[in-house]
C-alpha cells in the first residue's frame, strides 16, 4: 500500500469530451467598410444593430421579370462604417478571451471577398489595434502579476505542457541564452517598430475579472500560414537562409549554394486528445503583449502577399495566429507550481485571416496568381461545403460525413466544429457595387453558417486545495519580514544555525519529572544545572564585552574611513548624473534618430515594393505590346494576302463578265440580223408574188442564199446566190424561220496519256490528297498504289506518277501528275527520271440565267459561253518536261444542236 505524498491532489483523468446536450449557434457579425473616395454607389444600407439591406445597383436585374430585389440579412449584430476597433472587440473578441483565461477554447476569424477589410480588422494599424494585439494586451494585463518563471512550462512536439521546477527553468534558461543555434525570442526593451508602435492607447486597455489566484500561466504564441492548401510555418528562421549543398548518389552537388531554401510544408497530426495541431511548428513563450506582438509581426512581414487589379497588398494565404495559455495550481503552501503534469490546463485561441475570394477576371490575374486564386477559392468552397453538411446534419437528423480532410483549414479546425470551443466569424463587406455579386455569395454563406449549431465546452474541475493560498503566503512572508526590519534588520539566512550551535555547546538539562512530593534531589540537581549555565553565560557576556570594546576602534576607523569613501561617492554621484543626463541625450538623440532610420526603411520598402510593382506592371505590358504587334503584323500580312487574292479574283470575274457581256452582245446582233434576214425575206417572196403576177413569162431570178455568222467573223453570201422558192418559204410549224445550222468545230485529236499503256505503274498519292469531285479523273490501270514510294514498289515496276496539288492564283486547286521512268542503278536499287508533267485544274463558267428557245441561233464560234453540260467539263493539258511551251493539248467542249 503506497502513502500519498502530502498536499498532492488526486490524479486528474484527461480532459473527455463534453457529455452535455447544450449548444450554443456560431456566432456571426458583420462590418461594413467606408466607402471609397473613387466610389459613388452603395449596395449596402444598414437599417438596424442586427439587419443590413442589399440595394441590386444599376445593371444587375435578379428576376426575370425585371424588377429589382431588395433582400435583408440579419446577424448577430452589425458594425456600422463609424464603429471603432475598440467596440468591435468589446463585442466580438472580449468574450473569447475571458473563456481563454477560464480555460475554455475559441476560433475567430474573418471572413470575406478580396478588399473587404479582414487584414485591418485582424490587425489593425498604429493607434487602431485590431482584434489581434487587443486581445493580446487584454491577457498580459489579467495575468500579468501571475506569470510563471520563463521555462517553468515547456512544450513538446506531441502538442502538450511539461512543467519544471524553478531549479530545471534557470538551468535551462543559461542554456539557452549561452547556446547560440537556438533563435532568441524578440526582447521586451527593443524598441517597437513604428509600424506597429502605439497600436493600442493606454485608456482603451481592458482586463478579465475571471483570472484564478492561486495558479500560475504561461502564454506560448504560433504563427502559421495555408499557401496553395500548404501548412508553413512563419517563425521559422531557417526559411530564408542559403542552401547547403544537396548531394546525390553519384558524388556530385545537385543545386548551388546560392540557392535558398524552399520552405518546408507542415504536416497535421492529432494529439492523445483527439485535437488537430501543426506538427513541428515553434511555439514561442513570451512574457509582454509587446514582445508576443512582435513575434507576430515578425511573422507577418513573410506572410505572402501580392498586388491585384482589386488590392494593392492583398493576402494570398490563410493566416492563423494560435494563442495557448498554460496554467496549473499553486502547491499547498501557494509558494511554487504544482509540480503535476494531469493538473497542467491548456486552453487555446485562434485567430484567422481567411484569403478572401476573388474573380480572376475582375482582379486581372495571370500565372501564379491565377492558382493561387484558384486555391484560395477552393478552400473557402470546402469550408462552405462543410458548414452545409453540419446544418443539413443538425436540421434533418441525417449522419452524413463531413468532408473536413478535403482542405487543410477545415481540417485543422475540426475540433472547433465538433465541440472544442465557442466559434465566432466576423463578415467584411465592401459596400460598392462592383462586389454586389461576390457580396451576395457572402450573405448567403453567412446567413447558413448562423444555424450550425456547436457543443457548449465544459469548465474544468477546480483544483482541492484550499482557495487563497498565493495571498496568505504572501502576507506571512510581508509580516516576517516586517517583524524582523522592527528587531534591527534584514533577514539572515545564518541566524537559526548560530543559534543552534550555542545551544548545543551548553551542557544539557538534567530530568527535571517530579514522581514524589518528598524528592530532595531532582530540584537541586537542577537549580546546581542551571547554576552553571549562568556561569558559563556570564563568562560569555565578558568575552563579549571585551571583544566589542576591542571591535569599537575598529568599527570607528571604518566608519571614518566609510563617511570619506561616501563623500567621495557622492562627488562621484553627482558626476555621473551630469554624464546620465548627458547620455540621457545622448539616447533620446539615438532613439529619434533610429526612429527616424526606421521611419525612413519603412519608406525604402514601400518604395521598393511600389517599383517592383510599377516593374512587373511594365513588363505585363512590354509583353502585351509585343504580343498585339505581333497580331497587327499577322493582321497585315493576312490583309495583304486577302487583297491579292481578292485582286486576282476580281480580275478573273472582270474578264468572265466581259466574255459574256461581248457574248450577249454577239448573240442579240445575231438574231436582229436573222430577224431582218426573215423581213427581206418576207418582203422579196411578196414582191416576187406582185411582179409574177404582172409578168407571168418573166423567168425566176437566181435564189439568193445569206448566211448569217457570228459577230467575231462575219461572213454573208453574195447577193447573186438567191435561195429557191422552197427555201425562201418559212416552215408550217413557226411563224419564223429556223436559224441555218452551223458547223461545228472540229475536234482536235487527243493524244492519248501514256499511262494509259501495258507498263506497270507505282501510282504515288500523299496521303494530305484531297478529292475534288471533278467529272474527269486519271485512271491508271495495273497500278501500284502507295503513300510514300518504297524500294520494294519501285523495283516491281517501270513507271512512277505523283500526283502533286498546289493552290492556283485563281484560289482553286490544281492537280499535277509528274510521271517519270525507274531505272535500275549499278548498285542494284531503283532511279526515276521524270519525264512529263500533267496539270489538271477547273474553270467555272458563267450559266445564263434566261433559257434559250429551239428557234434561237446558236453560235459557232467555241469562244462563247455554254449551256449544255458539256461547258463545265475539266480541261486537261499535257506538257513534256522542261518545254517552253504552253499547254501542247486543249480539249474543248463539243457544241451539240438542240432539236426543234
Amino acid at each position: 500500500m503506497t502513502r500519498q505524498l502530502k498536499g498532492k491532489p488526486p490524479r486528474r483523468h484527461p480532459p473527455k469530451k463534453p457529455s452535455s446536450n447544450q449548444t450554443d449557434p456560431v456566432g456571426v457579425y458583420c462590418r461594413v467598410r467606408p466607402l471609397g473616395a473613387e466610389d459613388e454607389e452603395c449596395c449596402i444600407e444598414v437599417i438596424s444593430s442586427t439587419t443590413i439591406q442589399m440595394h441590386t445597383p444599376e445593371g444587375f436585374k435578379t428576376n426575370r421579370n425585371g424588377e429589382y430585389k431588395e433582400t435583408q440579412y440579419s446577424f448577430k449584430k452589425v458594425f456600422g462604417v463609424s464603429v471603432s476597433q475598440m467596440e468591435l472587440f468589446e463585442h466580438v473578441a472580449k468574450p473569447l478571451v475571458d473563456d481563454l483565461i477560464r480555460g475554455k477554447n475559441g476560433l475567430l476569424f474573418t471572413y470575406g471577398v478580396t478588399g473587404s477589410g479582414k487584414t485591418f480588422t485582424m490587425t489593425g494599424s498604429p493607434g487602431q489595434g485590431g482584434l489581434l494585439p487587443r486581445s493580446l494586451d487584454m491577457i498580459f494585463n489579467s495575468i500579468g502579476s501571475y506569470q510563471a518563471k520563463r521555462y517553468v512550462f515547456k512544450t513538446d512536439e506531441k502538442n502538450s505542457i511539461e512543467i519544471q521546477t524553478e531549479v530545471d527553468a534557470l538551468l535551462e534558461r543559461q542554456r539557452r541564452d549561452n547556446n547560440l543555434s537556438v533563435p532568441k525570442t524578440p526582447s521586451t526593451r527593443l524598441k517597437a517598430d513604428p509600424e506597429i508602435a502605439d497600436m493600442i492607447k493606454p485608456e482603451e486597455a481592458s482586463k478579465s475579472d475571471g483570472v484564478d489566484d492561486d495558479s500560475s500561466y504561461s502564454i506560448f504564441v504560433s504563427y502559421v500560414e495555408i499557401y496553395n492548401n500548404y501548412i508553413y510555418d512563419l517563425l521559422e528562421e531557417t526559411q530564408e537562409d542559403a542552401i547547403k549543398p544537396k548531394w546525390n548518389g553519384g558524388g556530385t552537388p545537385v543545386r548551388q549554394n546560392t540557392e535558398l531554401i524552399p520552405p518546408q510544408s507542415k504536416i497535421l497530426r492529432e494529439d492523445q486528445n483527439h485535437i488537430m495541431y501543426v506538427a513541428g511548428c515553434l511555439e514561442v513563450e513570451v512574457k509582454s503583449a509587446e514582445e508576443a506582438f512582435q513575434v507576430f509581426w515578425r511573422g507577418q512581414k513573410k506572410r505572402k502577399v501580392a498586388n491585384t487589379r482589386l488590392n494593392r497588398e492583398s493576402s494570398r494565404s490563410h493566416s492563423v495566429f494560435i494563442i495557448k495559455l498554460a496554467q496549473a495550481p499553486l502547491d499547498a503552501d501557494g509558494d511554487n507550481v504544482l509540480q503535476d503534469k494531469n493538473q497542467i490546463s491548456v486552453s487555446q485561441l485562434c485567430l484567422v485571416d481567411l484569403a478572401g475570394s476573388e474573380r480572376t477576371g475582375r482582379t486581372g490575374a495571370e500565372g501564379t496568381r491565377i492558382r493561387e486564386a484558384g486555391n484560395i477559392n477552393q478552400s473557402l468552397l470546402n469550408l462552405r461545403t462543410c458548414i452545409e453538411i453540419l446544418r443539413e446534419n443538425q436540421m434533418c437528423a441525417t449522419n452524413k460525413m463531413v468532408p473536413y480532410r478535403d482542405s487543410k483549414i477545415t481540417h485543422l479546425f475540426k475540433n472547433y466544429f465538433d465541440g472544442e470551443g465557442k466559434v465566432r466569424m466576423v463578415v467584411c463587406v465592401n459596400p460598392k457595387t462592383d462586389d454586389y455579386e461576390e457580396t451576395l455569395l457572402v450573405m448567403r454563406f453567412a446567413e447558413m453558417t448562423q444555424e450550425v449549431e456547436v457543443a457548449r465546452p465544459v469548465d474544468r474541475p477546480i483544483c482541492g486545495f484550499t482557495p487563497g493560498r498565493r495571498y496568505r503566503n504572501q502576507a506571512f512572508k510581508d509580516e516576517l519580514s516586517r517583524r524582523l526590519e522592527e528587531r534591527g534588520g534584514p533577514i539572515d539566512p545564518d541566524m537559526p544555525a548560530a543559534a543552534n550551535t550555542l545551544i548545543l555547546s551548553l551542557p544539557s538539562l538534567p530530568s527535571c519529572e517530579l514522581t514524589d512530593p518528598h524528592d530532595d534531589i531532582t530540584l537541586p540537581r537542577l537549580i546546581e544545572a542551571l547554576e552553571n549555565r549562568q556561569r558559563i553565560k556570564q563568562m560569555l557576556m565578558e568575552d563579549y564585552s571585551k571583544t566589542a570594546n576591542m571591535m569599537k576602534p575598529v568599527l570607528q576607523e571604518l566608519d571614518t574611513s566609510l563617511i570619506s569613501k561616501d563623500n567621495f561617492i557622492q562627488e562621484q554621484n553627482s558626476k555621473l548624473i551630469e554624464k546620465d543626463k548627458i547620455i540621457q541625450g545622448n539616447k533620446a538623440e539615438i532613439e529619434r534618430l533610429e526612429k527616424k532610420t526606421k521611419m525612413q526603411e519603412h519608406k525604402i520598402d514601400v518604395l521598393q515594393k511600389t517599383t517592383k510593382i510599377f516593374e512587373d506592371g511594365k513588363r505585363s505590358l512590354q509583353h502585351e505590346l509585343e504580343t498585339r504587334e505581333q497580331r497587327l503584323q499577322r493582321e497585315l500580312s493576312e490583309k495583304r494576302r486577302m487583297e491579292q487574292r481578292m485582286h486576282g479574283v476580281i480580275s478573273d470575274t472582270q474578264f468572265k463578265w466581259e466574255k459574256e457581256c461581248e457574248r450577249r452582245v454577239n448573240a442579240l446582233q445575231l438574231e436582229m440580223q436573222n430577224k431582218l434576214w426573215v423581213k427581206d425575206e418576207k418582203l422579196k417572196q411578196l414582191k416576187a408574188i406582185v411582179t409574177e403576177s404582172k409578168t407571168p413569162g418573166r423567168p425566176e431570178p437566181p435564189p439568193r442564199q445569206t448566211q448569217p455568222q457570228p459577230l467575231p467573223q462575219p461572213q454573208h453570201q453574195p447577193r447573186s446566190q438567191r435561195p429557191s422558192k422552197e427555201d425562201r418559204l418559212p416552215p408550217k410549224r413557226s411563224a419564223s424561220p429556223s436559224p441555218v445550222p452551223t458547223t461545228a468545230p472540229v475536234r482536235p485529236r487527243h493524244r492519248r496519256s501514256r499511262s494509259a499503256g501495258g507498263e506497270k505503274w507505282v501510282d504515288h498519292k500523299p496521303s494530305s490528297s484531297m478529292d475534288l469531285g471533278t467529272v474527269l479523273q486519271p485512271v491508271i490501270p495495273n497500278a501500284i498504289q502507295v503513300s510514300a514510294p518504297s524500294e520494294k514498289a519501285l523495283s516491281k515496276c517501270d513507271r512512277y506518277v505523283l500526283t502533286h496539288q498546289e493552290v492556283a492564283s485563281d484560289g482553286e486547286i490544281q492537280t499535277k501528275l509528274i510521271k517519270g521512268d525507274v531505272i535500275k542503278t549499278r548498285g542494284g536499287g531503283q532511279a526515276v527520271q521524270f519525264t512529263d508533267i500533267e496539270t489538271l485544274k477547273q474553270e467555272l463558267t458563267t450559266v445564263p440565267r434566261r433559257k434559250r428557245k429551239s428557234s434561237e441561233g446558236v453560235s459557232a464560234s467555241g469562244d462563247g459561253a455554254l449551256t449544255d453540260v458539256e461547258t463545265r467539263c475539266s480541261v486537261a493539258v499535257a506538257m513534256r518536261a522542261g518545254s517552253n511551251l504552253g499547254p501542247g493539248l486543249e480539249h474543248h467542249a463539243v457544241i451539240k444542236r438542240r432539236k426543234p
